[in-house]
């Protein structure tokens, strides 16, 4: 045996160490999203709701820990999207459905059913796209932690005294829930894009933004979690959805033909 096996066995138990940290992200996100639907079950909305945004943080964990690491895998990248169908799709599908729309009939679990097709659907075709594509700056679709964490945070934000006072009165709970599971579920297979987190750094203007953009969202969600999260969600849905308009009127006027000059009156038309 050379005197360097010991340091070479040392190396490849790190490697081990370093690869299974990013499955053990994951796997703590399937573990508060189905901690999310036992509680959604119990009536405990609250804590469901939060369970979802912990697991949403463990996603964003995951994937950066494997980048830094350079030890993203196939296993980890479909471990990644069978987790992410659980805590974005059916815990927050099952949340809204204990919450609001479990006397409501068939409609209320289809309404709920289809928000998860679109979840998986969303996650099956972003794992196509990366495997066939150069990676780039911006999601096909918005994002399924984004939607879940969205639905999540509702019912902490309607316990809010803002909400009480300001949007309770309207009496629009059932019919706006309809409407955002609905769009949500439409967005996640839509063509609409929407930005990854940009990068932090000191170099650029770019990386500037990003390190005040990051900051601004995790004072708010620290301080004012209940207050800032959920309409933080209902912006960033938002944005895209403009975004696309914006961009579709504008190549829509730039490919209108153009119009022909008005023939000159003839001398022979009466006057």
């Amino acid at each position: 045996m050379t005197p360097d096996m010991p340091a070479v066995r040392e190396r490849r138990g790190m490697r081990r160490v370093v690869v299974v940290v990013p499955s053990a992200f994951t796997l703590a996100n399937l573990f508060f999203g189905f901690w999310a639907i036992i509680s959604a079950y119990r009536g405990n909305y609250t804590w469901a709701g939060w369970f979802i945004v912990f697991a949403g943080v463990l996603d964003m964990l995951d994937g950066r820990v494997a980048r830094l690491s350079n030890t993203g895998s196939r296993f980890g990248a479909e471990l990644d999207s069978l987790v992410d169908v659980i805590s974005f799709g059916v815990a927050p599908a099952l949340l809204m459905y204990f919450l609001e729309f479990q006397g409501t009939g068939k409609f209320g679990w289809i309404l709920c059913y289809l928000y998860v097709v679109a979840a998986a659907l969303r996650l099956a075709r972003y794992n196509v796209l990366a495997t066939s594509q150069p990676p780039s700056g911006w999601f096909t679709g918005i994002p399924s932690p984004a939607a879940g964490m969205t639905l999540a945070v509702y019912y902490p934000f309607s316990q809010t005294d803002w909400y009480r006072a300001s949007l309770a009165y309207l009496d629009l709970q059932h019919e706006g829930l309809v409407v955002l599971l609905l769009l949500l579920s439409v967005l996640m297979v839509s063509g609409v894009k929407y930005p990854r987190w940009p990068r932090i750094g000191l170099r650029s203007a770019s990386g500037i933004a990003g390190l005040v953009l990051h900051a601004v969202v995790l004072t708010g969600a620290l301080l004012f979690p209940a207050q800032f999260l959920f309409p933080l969600g209902l912006t960033y849905m938002a944005w895209g959805i403009l975004r696309a308009l914006i961009i579709s009127l504008l190549e829509r006027g730039e490919g209108d033909p153009p119009r022909p000059a008005p023939a000159e009156p003839s001398s022979r038309s009466p006057a």
